[in-house]
């Protein structure tokens, strides 16, 4: 199966072609964001960090920028730094730089101030954009994406239906030679066991099984019992009745594939096939991860709605539930209800999903793009010095 996508230098594909404005530091993001107003074509992230932060939060603010960067969405980059930052701008640069596309390093404080750096970035943008504007989508296979998959505001739907719908498609993917990333280490808690047992060996399940214990010690040393404090409450209200009943629905957007490996926050999956990344159950914080990890597409299922989207990458939502789309028909793009009304199969509707991801990667806007929802966070644990 064939798309239309943007090959990049480094062979990759994108099915968007953005300038990335990239901001090194909470500092920067003021002018990253005006840069990115000012010319079509740009976008801009939000980084409320990269200064005064140390180990591993350091280490993922920095990896979360430049593999952001990486993106295959993205066409070219203009690195926003204040100059006096934690966070070295040259040290994104440099591995930026070696994936061949465009790349430049705007410092606020040598451009005299906000007025200059906007001046000399907007300047720089209309130039990338305009050169961006002239490629031509080739025919790329569809072993080509990533696909990220994430579910909030999950109700009993979710795990009835649309999680089982995205995991069909996900399969229908990954016959086909692609990627997907299942993320959320908090609802994997009480199916971690299940998971584990399809990992390709027993290394990777130990691994899987590590990452949520880790999660449930961190909890832990707040005083707090991941076991105890979930479902939420809106998980709750939407009918779920424990954490493990909610993990079991999660688990069904991996379908059926074995899992190859599980994924460090914002890591590049090292070849093809189903990847678990560590991530937080915090919607715009996991996606934000596996955007960083390459994904070019993301599927959302929620139960009960969400408008979350991304600057760089479009976020298609799924339902099972027929009043949620009703309700939110402007934020939610697929509405899988028929397979709980017993009218259609969950194969069925994970085909129509699967289309959609085709659709969408050929250049059909999701409706998060449509409404300009770009958020946008980066994980963090520690404490900021």
């Amino acid at each position: 199966m064939k798309f239309n996508g943007y090959r990049r230098p480094n062979g990759k594909v994108g099915i968007r072609n953005y300038v990335l404005i990239l901001p090194t530091s909470i500092c920067a993001t003021k002018v990253a964001f005006d840069i990115a107003n000012k010319v079509e074509g740009c976008r801009a992230v939000n980084n409320c960090y990269g200064c005064c932060q140390i180990g591993n939060d350091y280490q993922t603010t920095f990896d979360t920028l430049v593999n952001t960067g990486m993106n295959p969405n993205v066409g070219a980059v203009i690195i926003v730094a204040l100059g006096c930052e934690g966070l070295e701008p040259l040290n994104v640069f440099e591995p930026l730089q070696a994936t061949g596309i465009p790349v430049s390093v705007l410092v606020i404080q040598k451009e005299g101030g906000t007025v200059g750096a906007i001046r000399k970035g907007v300047e720089i943008a209309n130039r990338y954009a305009q050169d961006l504007s002239k490629m031509v989508k080739e025919e790329c296979d569809i072993s080509e994406l990533t696909l990220g998959m994430e579910c909030g505001g999950s109700d009993t739907t979710s795990g009835l239906a649309s999680n089982p719908a995205v995991g069909v498609a996900s399969d229908m993917l990954l016959a086909e030679g692609g990627t997907s990333i299942l993320s959320e280490t908090t609802e994997f808690i009480g199916a971690e066991h299940i998971l584990a047992k399809r990992a390709v060996d027993p290394t990777v399940g130990q691994r899987l099984i590590k990452i949520v214990k880790d999660c449930e010690e961190r909890a832990k040393m707040q005083g707090q019992d991941l076991r105890g404090s979930q479902p939420t409450p809106g998980n709750i209200e939407g009918g779920l009745t424990s954490i493990e009943e909610k993990s079991l629905g999660c688990s069904h957007k991996a379908g059926s594939a074995p899992i190859q490996d599980i994924l460090q926050y914002a890591a590049i999956p090292p070849g093809k096939g189903l990847y678990i990344m560590d991530t937080p159950g915090q919607d715009v914080v996991s996606i934000t991860g596996m955007v960083a990890g390459g994904a070019q597409i993301i599927v959302f299922t929620t139960g009960r709605g969400t408008p979350t989207g991304n600057p760089l990458v479009p976020v298609i939502k799924v339902t099972g539930n027929r009043q949620t789309y009703e309700k939110m028909s402007d934020n939610i793009d697929l509405n899988v209800s028929t397979i709980i009304e017993g009218r259609k199969t969950i194969k069925e509707m994970g085909q129509s999903v699967f289309r959609e991801i085709v659709d969408v990667a050929n250049g059909k806007k999701t409706k998060a793009e449509e409404l300009g929802h770009q958020e946008f966070s980066i994980y963090k644990t520690g404490i900021t010095y």
